[in-house]
């Protein structure tokens, strides 16, 4: 088996990094050479998904402020509108007492 270090397709870069040019879908030299590739492509989604994780609990915080000011302000809303349900309910009760018919 060929080490990446050897293959042409691999550049390493003055601070120890490795640069792969190399394309699974066109210049393989070895058929191990897939297996690390898919080894470097979730090594970066792994990368990647935790760099997402630190930035959503950076925003957990805010979020957490925005969710409980919007809930406060859907619940003053919910206050403000409750005289006209309210009114509705006392009507309805009134007139349900003054029914003929009930006595009956």
């Amino acid at each position: 088996m060929m080490q990446c270090k050897d293959c042409q397709f691999c550049q390493i870069q003055p601070d120890g990094r490795r640069s792969f040019q190399c394309d699974p879908f066109v210049n393989i030299i070895d058929p191990e050479c897939i297996q690390k590739w898919q080894l470097i492509r979730l090594d970066m989604l792994l990368a990647n998904y935790q760099a997402m994780l630190q930035m959503n609990q950076k925003l957990a915080p805010l979020q957490d402020k925005m969710i409980k000011y919007m809930e406060r302000e859907m619940d003053g809303l919910d206050e403000g509108e409750k005289w006209k349900y309210d009114d509705e309910d006392d009507d309805n009760t009134e007139g349900d007492n003054d029914d003929p018919f009930k006595k009956l």
